[in-house]
């Protein structure tokens, strides 16, 4: 079995963040433009089994460019579509947008995972993802699930996090992970060092929680 791998399709931080560089070619901008394929992109890179597909700033001019292409919307998941079965588990890390590289994504993905920070302008994000999610359901991805929502940068000395969790667990129409993930200076550092967390700082408390999330994820099939 080949090992599991994790294309990272952000503008570049989660490629920096494993250790990578944002000049690495091919990116995953490439990629998505077809001048690449998935199997050409990915390297190894990050944890000792992970392979990456590198970020670029360039997928900051996917927003005009992604359009002009033929099927703009489903272009990663017809890449997928040719490497799919060689690997345990394919993560796709999004930027922070509803463009079409987050289109891209959830159009070729089984199942997605939605950080929430504890804060109430969060929340306001949360329902306009919701309302897309909905949107690529109907249109591009019938077979996409929600498989939950996670809290992140959680305080639990002040009211505003626990009011915000309170919210998303008795109101929001979608499942919340029961760990959330709280504020941690070692989950700040570890990305400088190249490594995540549960490498940096393996017994601090940002690492313990996304373990236990992990498992979480897991357990939920």
């Amino acid at each position: 079995r080949s090992r599991p791998w994790t294309p990272r399709v952000n503008l570049a931080v989660a490629t920096v963040a494993l250790g990578g560089d944002k000049s690495m070619r091919p990116s995953s901008y490439e990629v998505l433009e077809g001048d690449f394929t998935l199997s050409e992109a990915a390297q190894p890179g990050g944890p000792q089994n992970m392979w990456l597909v590198p970020g670029s700033p360039d997928l900051a001019g996917s927003v005009v460019e992604l359009p002009r292409l033929t099927s703009p919307n489903t272009r990663l998941r017809e890449q997928l579509g040719t490497v799919k079965d060689d690997f345990d588990f394919i993560l796709i890390d999004c930027p922070p947008a509803l463009g079409p590289v987050t289109v891209n994504a959830l159009a070729a993905a089984d199942r997605v995972i939605v950080p929430v920070q504890a804060e109430y302008l969060a929340l306001e994000g949360l329902v306009q993802f919701l309302d897309t999610l909905k949107l690529v359901q109907r249109e591009l991805n019938p077979a996409l699930t929600m498989a939950g929502v996670v809290i992140t940068m959680y305080d639990d000395r002040t009211r505003l996090s626990q009011d915000v969790e309170r919210e998303l667990r008795q109101h929001l129409p979608a499942p919340v992970f029961k760990t959330v993930i709280p504020r941690s200076v070692r989950v700040a550092e570890a990305p400088s060092y190249g490594i995540p967390v549960t490498e940096y700082a393996r017994r601090s408390r940002g690492s313990t929680a996304y373990l236990a999330l992990a498992d979480q994820v897991i357990n939920r099939g």
